[in-house]
């Protein structure tokens, strides 16, 4: 139950679809505008940016939320540290999980960028902080957002693994990113597929509807 209830926990708070509810409550539905997602990126479609950053702050507080719930109320009573990781790392994943595949939303969420940023910093903040410079160097030099979610996305595993401290830790740190970034590239693919061929609109593009 150590394990189960911080899980459940994690994928409750994780499938609350903070973009539709936000851009509802001012006369929008999110799914008719631009890609349809219910991210911030397309939240910012809208062309309100105090709703695509509320809504950015509250999918990744969400995650950041599921891991510190389980860090201080459940793992505290694991029968031992690896079993208080397994607790907090499964509580990060159920959030992400629930965010890109919300039960209320026929599995059809967000692409998982802000909940793992936030997933990520609960985990380990240093990592985490180094995810979103990869994003704001990729994002600022390549203007393609769905290129600096990949690129740091991609690289997330390898400064865990680098930054963990002890073997297992830096492993078990390593593979729970592998598995986020893993599911955010899959969520991606028509955004590596455009950056491919070279149709991906840029960040700020008036054409920046695919998503």
């Amino acid at each position: 139950m150590n394990f189960l209830i911080p899980v459940v926990i994690g994928y409750l708070l994780g499938s609350i679809p903070f973009g539709l509810l936000l851009t509802r409550a001012v006369g929008i539905d999110i799914r008719s505008v631009g890609s349809g997602n219910i991210g911030a990126t397309n939240v910012l479609r809208t062309g309100n940016r105090w709703l695509a950053g509320a809504t950015l702050l509250l999918d990744a507080g969400k995650g950041l939320a599921a891991v510190l719930i389980a860090r201080y109320f459940f793992a505290p009573g694991a029968d031992s540290p690896m079993a208080a990781d397994f607790i907090v790392y499964g509580a990060g994943i159920a959030a992400f999980f629930g965010h890109v595949f919300p039960v209320w939303l026929g599995f059809k969420g967000g692409k998982g960028v802000a909940t793992y940023i936030g997933v990520l910093l609960g985990w380990n903040w240093v990592v985490g902080l180094i995810f979103c410079a990869v994003w704001l160097l990729v994002a600022f030099g390549r203007k393609y957002s769905s290129l600096a979610a990949l690129t740091a996305a991609a690289t997330a595993p390898l400064f865990a693994y680098g930054l963990a401290g002890a073997e297992d830790a830096a492993l078990s740190l390593a593979a729970a990113c592998a598995l986020l970034t893993l599911v955010l590239y899959y969520k991606h693919w028509g955004n590596i597929r455009r950056l491919w061929d070279g149709t991906e609109p840029k960040i700020g593009s008036e054409k920046n509807k695919a998503g």
